[in-house]
């Protein structure tokens, strides 16, 4: 993936609003449930409000997808947060089924996927499906049986975890952008 082809992918999504847009009512009623569900706590807002680099995303999602619904309105307010530095773009998989074949995940077309692009739209990397904290407690519905496991976290805690896990590699993607040495000579800091 070269910065251009990149850059022409970001350039034909849409701002979320949009993208929710283009779901039934039914799913954009799920997709603002989520999003109203879990705000940034003030740390998280503060750490990213110290973003100095600017990143192109483009999320790579479906309005019909249960996991993109239960992540995509998250990392939405990660990019609000600070829009000067985090560019936000969303596509539909299927409508750039290329794209989606460039980011498989297990040989799967798995959504949601970000990919993450530096400020002139060099790759930087993609990550997706589904965070950690969404796949632990996945296993604890689906390996524990009919009992639920020790500790099992609520429905708030899992969204709370997924959000500070999508933060959490935002916060890596920022880190290697500010630590680049290519982006430093650039901006010579």
């Amino acid at each position: 993936m070269d910065a251009k082809y990149l850059q022409d992918k970001h350039a034909a999504g849409l701002p979320y609003a949009d993208y929710v847009a283009t779901g039934k009512p039914e799913q954009q009623d799920n997709w603002k449930k989520i999003y109203e569900q879990v705000p940034l706590t003030g740390a998280q807002q503060q750490l990213i409000a110290g973003f100095t680099r600017q990143m192109n995303v483009i999320g790579v999602s479906g309005v019909w997808c249960g996991d993109c619904v239960q992540q995509c309105p998250l990392i939405q307010r990660i990019a609000e947060a600070n829009p000067d530095q985090i560019n936000l773009r969303w596509v539909d998989r299927d409508e750039h089924i290329d794209l989606q074949e460039k980011v498989k995940i297990n040989a799967g077309n798995r959504v949601p996927v970000l990919v993450f692009c530096a400020e002139d739209f060099e790759f930087v990397s993609w990550f997706g499906d589904r965070t950690l904290t969404r796949y632990r407690a996945m296993a604890q519905r689906q390996l524990a049986g009919a009992c639920p496991l020790p500790g099992a976290p609520a429905p708030d805690d899992e969204l709370a975890g997924t959000l500070q896990d999508w933060l959490d590699e935002f916060e890596r993607v920022q880190l290697l952008l500010r630590l680049s040495g290519r982006l430093r000579k650039l901006h010579d800091d």
